[in-house]
């Protein structure tokens, strides 16, 4: 039985308007490489996760030459090489070029573009929007001015069915039933906050622009539970020919608006009040380029259950579920797979490269470090989904794999106190099958919170809604469970504890704590906890099981 015991407050001061930027965002690139403790970072844009075979095997074969061997997966769709070289920056971004990755330098840490990964491929959404990701993504490369947003600033282009509405996007496109899109201006999904509301309460060092890979910039993922916060303003109606430039021209208003503050902000919501997009100064910038635009009420995540084809039980914001994806018809299938803990060997991408050349060429990158893989034959998809399983994939939502997450801890990251992807492995390994393992059949997967291990406060690349936080101290893992508004946590067991303080561990983690979200990392060394033994890893793993359950 887990017992619920009050946290110490965590929450920092309110302030009357948002945090003003004094620089630009630090977040890494396929050109601005991230220094890490394990060598350079690239994080290659892939807007709408969306790669053709071909430049999903020169991926592979840039992680194989110039990095570490394997590939990252990250909360907006992106894919990370780690383990670079100091002087192959030039090198990768020719490979880049050349595999159509890198279409403009000036706009590659701006094409965050995330898009409903099923879209189009199991009849649930209201509209196939792939076409509204790829518009938008050449409308950003083509326009100048564009190339000013932040590396933070997120796009997503949902289908109606409310996976990635849920993501806390700046701009967002969702399909509506009557065959137009609403366009709507994000809120801070750390706290629900419309633009120049009061900055939000976060527990100390929380950072909620961070990758699971220690540099910043990748939001937190979307996880089962959707946003909950206030109806985010504003909301209009737009033709559904006109979404993706509807969408930049939000983007353009937000990058003037800026400007004109002098607040440097780099999402939506850190607008000064009275810069704020409210619903009439978006109308206005559209209906200057011609584009009619009606308000619309907005609720919750997605302004709208979807239409045909999803559970109303189904959570607004959930990823898809690893396992076969069936066309409607059923002659053919889509791959919905998890890599774990977010990295894949190159063995495995490229089993998954292979997959897609027997499919329509073609991978999709989902913001929950997943892949999808669509139009193979429905016989070939149950022989892939096997070939997947067995290399280690998650591929059945009953796996207790499914839904867990770590961020990059030690040896790559300075800050973690924490080896916390081997320590979740370990965990789990603990008390459940791996990943290669058959998972005993059930009728329905139970139904479990995500789970997210951290290595420090920071909590990056950590998902939204409830989750289990699993977070490493001096003295262990504190476990407990987060709220939307990240201020409902509570404890729901001591610290497992897992050795004795490693001295200077406690300072060290202090000193490793940003003064707020959103500065970029800075080096330095910490000091690590002591390692888990096999006994406290089987006792942590059975206390974050039972944090999972959902009642």
């Amino acid at each position: 039985m887990l017992a619920a015991m009050p946290l110490t407050p965590t929450t920092a001061p309110t302030g009357e308007e948002p945090r003003s930027r004094t620089g630009d965002d630090a977040c890494p690139g396929a050109l601005r490489l991230h220094r890490a403790d394990d060598g350079f970072l690239a994080r290659v844009r892939l807007p709408g996760g969306l790669l053709t075979a071909d430049q999903a095997e020169e991926l592979a074969l840039a992680a194989e030459a110039l990095g570490d061997g394997a590939l990252d997966l990250t909360s907006r769709g992106n894919v990370q090489v780690r383990g670079l070289g100091s002087g192959c920056g030039a090198e990768l971004a020719e490979r880049l070029r050349s595999a159509g990755l890198l279409p403009s330098d000036t706009h590659e840490r701006v094409r965050n573009v995330a898009l409903s990964p099923l879209s189009g491929l199991d009849g649930a959404g209201r509209a196939d929007v792939t076409a509204w990701a790829r518009e938008l993504d050449g409308l950003l490369c083509g326009t100048p001015a564009a190339a000013g947003l932040s590396g933070r600033f997120l796009f997503a282009v949902d289908d109606g069915r409310g996976d990635v509405a849920a993501l806390g996007a700046d701009v967002t496109l969702i399909a509506e039933p009557d065959g137009r899109a609403l366009l709507r201006v994000g809120t801070d999904p750390a706290a629900g906050r419309a633009p120049g509301a009061p900055a939000p309460q976060r527990p100390t060092g929380a950072r909620p622009d961070t990758s699971p890979a220690a540099p910043p910039g990748e939001g937190p993922s979307g996880s089962a539970a959707a946003y909950d916060g206030p109806d985010p303003a504003p909301a209009l109606r737009v033709p559904a020919d006109a979404a993706p430039r509807a969408a930049l021209l939000t983007a353009l208003a937000f990058a003037a608006a800026s400007r004109d503050s002098g607040a440097k902000a780099w999402r939506v919501w850190e607008l000064p009040a009275r810069h704020a997009l409210t619903e009439s100064r978006v109308r206005a910038a559209l209906a200057r380029a011609g584009i009619h635009a009606e308000a619309a009420p907005a609720s919750g995540a997605t302004a709208g259950r979807t239409s045909v084809g999803t559970p109303e039980t189904a959570p607004l914001g959930a990823a898809p579920a690893p396992g076969l994806v069936p066309a409607p018809g059923g002659e053919r299938a889509a791959l919905s797979v998890a890599a774990p803990l977010g990295r894949l060997s190159l063995a495995q991408w490229r089993l998954l490269v292979a997959a897609a050349r027997a499919g329509r060429g073609e991978t999709r990158v989902t913001p929950w470090r997943g892949v999808v893989v669509p139009g193979l034959a429905a016989a070939d998809a149950r022989h892939w989904l096997g070939v997947l399983a067995e290399a280690g994939l998650v591929t059945d939502a009953a796996s207790a794999w499914h839904g867990v997450g770590a961020c990059t801890g030690r040896p790559g990251c300075a800050k973690s106190l924490a080896d916390v992807r081997a320590d979740a492995a370990g965990a789990l390994a603990a008390t459940t099958p791996s990943p290669t393992e058959p998972t005993p059949a059930v009728r329905r997967p139970e139904r479990r919170l995500p789970v997210y291990w951290s290595g420090c406060e920071r909590r990056c690349g950590h998902p939204r809604g409830r989750w289990v936080d699993v977070l490493a101290g001096a003295d262990g893992y504190r476990i407990s469970i987060e709220g939307t508004d990240r201020t409902a946590a509570r404890q729901v067991a001591p610290a497992p504890r897992l050795g004795g303080p490693t001295p200077g561990a406690a300072e060290a983690e202090r000193a490793g704590t940003p003064d707020a979200p959103g500065l970029p990392d800075a080096p330095g060394p910490t000091e690590a906890a002591a390692p888990v033994g096999p006994l406290r890893l089987a006792e942590l793993a059975t206390t974050v099981a039972a944090a999972r359950r959902v009642p």
